[in-house]
């Protein structure tokens, strides 16, 4: 209900050289552990100073470099999950990698230890969540959450094309109480937020339909034209769609099922 997903990535890097991974915007806030060789960002405003981060929205893209070996257990949160599991404003990791020990100070080095101890992928889930649970009962606003989680639904279910009038309404919220509270639990204005949300859907959507024209799916996902889709590509990931389906398979971590 809270957590999207756990996933994994164990790759290694040949001596002598590099791999240059770009990041963009998944609207998704991810609680990461480097078990191996941390990557270096090239972003010093997102630098990953620690093996436990958590990665908050993204405003845009931004790289990491890869050398030797790559092993990575994350936890991506609902939209409006991360809130309930430490008590301070999602916000406050918008566009940051936050160290986990400045959340929890006195767990963190046994969670590491657990972690990197567990022998497979299931074992390092039953760590988290033994883990999670714990901050969960600290933590849990069953009413406020309930709100942003049904705001949530209904900006899936537009695909990101909803207005933002439209959403406070719905949350009984004027639209300043309502901004003030979404940037609270999600991490990000609701206006950047949707922008996230439709890129995020025309991946998903070019992941569906590999041989759909660019005019054709920036109609279908609610751009105003191409050149409307190209801006955004271009803020989000900054290259072009022709670039990036060209350089990068299509996929959607917010879509995913």
């Amino acid at each position: 209900m809270f957590v999207k997903q756990y996933w994994a990535i164990d790759d290694y890097v040949p001596e002598n050289k590099l791999h240059i991974q770009r990041l963009v915007p998944t609207g998704l806030i991810d609680l990461m552990f480097y078990i191996g060789t941390r990557p270096t960002s090239l972003d010093n405003n997102r630098s990953i100073s620690e093996n436990s981060i958590v990665s908050g929205q993204l405003k845009d893209y931004y790289d990491i470099l890869v050398a030797e070996e790559l092993s990575i257990f994350s936890i991506a949160f609902q939209p409006y999950g991360v809130k309930l599991f430490f008590d301070i404003p999602a916000n406050e990791y918008f566009d940051q990698n936050v160290p986990l020990r400045f959340l929890i100070k006195d767990v963190v080095s046994e969670l590491e230890s657990k972690l990197y101890m567990a022998a497979s992928f299931e074992d390092r889930i039953g760590v988290v969540e033994g883990f999670l649970l714990k901050q969960l009962k600290k933590n849990y606003k069953e009413f406020e959450m309930k709100r942003m989680a049904h705001s949530v639904s209904l900006i899936d279910k537009a695909c990101g094309l909803i207005s933002i009038d439209k959403l406070s309404a719905e949350s009984c919220l004027s639209r300043k109480q309502f901004e003030r509270s979404f940037s609270t639990y999600i991490g990000s204005s609701p206006k950047q937020f949707l922008r996230t949300v439709r890129f995020q859907n025309s991946l998903f959507v070019k992941q569906q339909n590999r041989e759909m024209p660019l005019t054709q799916l920036a109609y279908a996902c609610g751009y105003y034209d191409q050149s409307h889709m190209i801006n955004d590509y271009k803020l989000l990931s900054g290259i072009t769609p022709t670039q990036y389906f060209a350089e990068c398979e299509p996929f959607s971590d917010y879509f995913i099922k």
